[in-house]
């Protein structure tokens, strides 16, 4: 019998209607005989909601409040959904983190989910449709726990993983993964499949259609994965192993976040081991650091370090080095007017000339580059926020994706 694991997204389930709607698609692949496990994501709007009820009150939200608060929109969804499968004359059931439970492991607002019992769902998958809601779990303390913005795709993959199911669908309001971002780009087309690692990469540099962990998790355990729309029956995108790479394109897709801003200590004294002192407490402090650019001044004595972080850590990130000890520098300057834009494609490894095209096609914009940043199949640029738009298409255009 095929065991499937059914995703659906804050906008699939955003109303009454459009849970209803999900119901009826649940209804008819359970029809087919298929064992169905679905994983819900809270409506759509609703953690935001619940984030803004928390800030009314404090800045500082106790962590753990917070993730009991915000752990309940999902739970809204499961017995909404759920009780409109039962209307269908569909047995189901809704199960809580705590009931399964979903074994987390980390911090409030960021844990990662380790294990879950599945003995009690697999047995009602014999007589009915489980619900469970995403985003969430309970630490080994017993405490509520949720494991990031957009963890629903994270637990999607997980239950896939360990419930070992045939399949894994990701529901959303787009028709697949696309060639870049189809509402600011019109002319962006679906991608019919996709490798893991084009899509953990699109996924991590601001691709919003899944979140990168969950991509990680399907890769390392060879999950294969289809994001499709929850309002057509039109196929989506499917994701999965390297066989499945086209090389024929230099780049699949191009991508970019908003997010981000970018800090240079200028006149570091440089001497070994001036970077670690530099970073380490940036590291300690949970802050994520991207692209790094060092200079080195033609007395070989000082060197100005450039680096990028998420634009919500500048504040803390600015207070760690004005506090740092282990460091001589001039000065701090810092621009959070920037964004990043991407290109990715496996193909990009045997084309040669796509840095030139990509440098070139920017040029011709006038869009200056701020940073540099590329592995094998992508390559980053920072450049300024307000000319990201502008940069998208002509990249769309120059490689051939419109």
């Amino acid at each position: 019998m095929v065991k499937k694991v059914l995703k659906f997204g804050g906008t699939s389930v955003g109303s009454i209607d459009r849970i209803q709607h999900v119901a009826k698609i649940i209804k008819k692949e359970h029809d087919t005989g298929s064992q169905v496990i679905v994983v819900v994501s809270a409506m759509a709007g609703k953690t935001n909601e619940l984030v803004k009820f928390s800030k009314n009150i404090s800045e500082n939200f106790d962590k753990r409040e917070l993730d009991v608060l915000l752990s309940s929109g999902e739970q809204v969804t499961c017995a909404l959904l759920s009780g409109c499968l039962l209307e269908l004359k569909v047995n189901a059931k809704s199960w809580l983190n705590w009931q399964i439970p979903i074994l987390t492991d980390g911090e409030h607002t960021n844990a990662r989910i380790v294990n879950m019992n599945v003995s009690k769902i697999n047995s009602f998958l014999e007589k009915g449709v489980a619900i469970i809601p995403g985003f969430q779990g309970v630490s080994k303390n017993g405490d509520v726990t949720t494991i990031g913005r957009g963890g629903s795709d994270a637990t999607a993959v997980a239950v896939a993983k360990l419930f070992k199911a045939d399949a894994c669908e990701i529901y959303t309001d787009v028709d697949g993964v696309f060639s870049s971002d189809p509402n600011k780009v019109p002319v962006a087309k679906k991608i019919d499949k996709i490798s893991y690692d084009e899509m953990l990469e699109l996924s991590s540099l601001g691709a919003k259609v899944m979140q990168s962990s969950a991509v990680q998790t399907a890769m390392m355990y060879d999950i294969p994965l289809e994001v499709r729309s929850t309002f057509t029956d039109r196929k989506g995108t499917r994701i999965f192993d390297r066989e499945n790479i086209d090389y024929s394109k230099s780049v699949t897709g191009v991508a970019y976040s908003k997010d981000d801003a970018k800090i240079t200590l200028i006149g570091v004294q440089d001497k070994p081991g001036v970077a670690a002192d530099i970073f380490e407490p940036l590291n300690k402090a949970q802050i994520n650091v991207d692209m790094v650019i060092q200079n080195i001044s033609s007395d070989e004595r000082t060197t100005d370090i450039t680096f990028t972080i998420k634009r919500e850590d500048l504040i803390k990130t600015k207070d760690i080095l004005s506090n740092n000890k282990k460091i001589n520098y001039k000065t701090i300057n810092h621009n959070d007017k920037v964004a990043k834009v991407s290109i990715v494609g496996a193909g990009m490894v045997a084309t040669p000339g796509v840095t030139y095209k990509m440098f070139r096609g920017l040029a011709d914009e006038k869009i200056n580059i701020l940073a540099i940043s590329s592995s094998e199949i992508k390559l980053s640029v920072i450049i300024e926020e307000e000319k990201t738009l502008i940069a998208v298409k002509k990249l769309h255009t120059i490689f051939d994706l419109d």
